[in-house]
């Protein structure tokens, strides 16, 4: 499996460019939209990080420009019914770190800005993302009592998941819980949202 290539750049398509290494090979990888702005003139040095992807009828280099993008690009294409190329178009969008902040964030929607993700695939694609994403040490676009908010708020819903309540009907209950009462911690948020949960059963 490629991991990694290094090399000269021979051509540019509008998906995918050719690189030609030190031992006399051309590899065309298939890029995400913004390192297209990054690429130097023909004949400049080049250097990615490799995704490979054999199917049945073709062998498939995918590039980036770092370790973490090729992870969250495998993460993406481990999500069910998201292919490489809609994977690419996710992160032609968002860096990693903005991926992992819509994320925090609890903004679904934020997905549907990418080309060929609508409303349903952008919940399916956020609610699996919440599982396998790497949270940790995150910049934050709404600052740090958002941050802390998204977080009981993604605590809690776990937490009312984990007894058995599906995860929209309890992230409803929790949002509402935090609005009456932001200052709740873990603990008095799954109490009161308990209680809301017993009188709409």
């Amino acid at each position: 499996m490629i991991g990694y290539i290094e090399g000269t750049l021979l051509e540019v398509t509008e998906t995918s460019c050719l690189v030609l290494t030190a031992g006399g090979l051309g590899y065309e990888l298939f890029l995400p939209g913004h390192l297209f702005a990054k690429l130097p003139e023909k004949s400049g040095k080049v250097q990615f990080y490799v995704h490979t992807q054999v199917r049945e009828d073709a062998l498939e280099l995918f590039g980036f420009s770092t370790w973490d993008e090729r992870e969250t690009f495998q993460t993406l294409i481990s999500i069910n019914r998201v292919g490489a190329r809609t994977a690419l178009g996710v992160l032609g969008t968002f860096r990693p770190d903005d991926l992992r902040s819509l994320v925090i964030d609890e903004d679904v929607f934020g997905l549907t800005q990418v080309s060929g993700i609508g409303k349903k695939t952008a919940q399916q694609i956020f609610l699996e993302l919440k599982f396998k994403l790497k949270l940790d040490n995150v910049p934050v676009r709404g600052g740090s009592a958002q941050a802390g908010g998204a977080s009981l708020l993604r605590d809690a819903v776990a937490g009312l998941a984990n007894l058995g309540y599906a995860e929209d009907e309890a992230a409803f209950v929790v949002k509402e819980v935090l609005k009456d009462e932001p200052e709740l911690d873990l603990g008095s948020i799954l109490r009161a949202a308990l209680k809301k949960m017993a009188k709409r059963n």
